[in-house]
């Protein structure tokens, strides 16, 4: 796969171990995008969903099969290989929003930087254009106690977008925020596909959320139990549609 938006999965299988017990958490998972978008990862509790995201975030290894993100091969990385990927080829979203209370907006969003070794007047105007951009410039100098859920939100998507990666995850990002806040951040993950081409995947239960995605990918029992396109699909459709059994 060339495009540097790509992903590509082929026969990922993973268990965990709990005792004496070996738990299957994906089973055989194939999955292919080759163009930039917004894709939703969908699922019951306990179908593997943020499972697949952690893998394909090279937050953790497959025990068997492919895993290839933004033009790298993830299953034949080293550590020290993964941890450079994660900095500088994709950006990572999270429920929580892991920002570090002693800092700044803008420290928070430049830290990967300074830890690269970046300059800080490079590191500095990025951070600025970044915050700028998502509605924050005049939030750079307060701390996330200072700050709405919806905005620590859109400090760490900043922070995440910081070496313009081409590939940007994001686990049940609103799970915390309220439903107006939701709402922004949902359409500013689709702004980030359709105006920045950048493919965003995000994992969701919420069908609000779903309907935002222009394709969606359902998981069931660690596999992917149906594919397909939103094409204007309101929540309450999409609620419908992926309770729907497959068959």
């Amino acid at each position: 796969m060339s495009d540097a938006g790509g992903i590509l999965v082929q026969d990922v299988q993973k268990a965990y171990r709990l005792g004496n017990r070996t738990v299957p958490a994906l089973r055989g998972v194939n999955l292919s995008i080759d163009q930039p978008g917004y894709y939703g990862i969908m699922g019951p509790s306990g179908s593997g969903k943020s499972t697949l995201l952690h893998l394909l975030a090279a937050l953790d290894r497959p025990d068997q099969g492919l895993i290839e993100v933004a033009g790298s091969r993830l299953d034949t990385m080293s550590e020290t290989e993964l941890t450079l990927f994660r900095r500088h080829r994709i950006g990572i979203v999270f429920q929580q929003f892991n920002l570090i209370s002693t800092l700044t907006a803008l420290e928070n969003v430049t830290l990967p930087a300074m830890l690269a070794g970046v300059s800080r007047r490079q590191r500095s105007q990025r951070g600025r254009e970044l915050l700028d951009w998502l509605g924050l410039g005049e939030r750079t100098d307060h701390r996330p106690d200072a700050l709405s859920g919806g905005e620590q939100q859109r400090v760490a998507i900043a922070r995440a977008l910081l070496f313009e990666p081409r590939v940007l995850f994001a686990d049940e990002p609103t799970g915390n925020l309220d439903s107006t806040s939701s709402a922004h951040v949902w359409r500013l993950l689709g702004e980030l596909a359709d105006d920045h081409e950048i493919t965003v995947l995000m994992v969701t239960h919420e069908p609000s959320a779903a309907a935002h995605c222009r394709h969606i990918f359902m998981l069931r029992d660690g596999r992917i139990a149906n594919s397909f396109d939103v094409d204007g699909l309101d929540a309450a459709e999409l609620a419908t549609r992926t309770q729907q059994p497959v068959g």
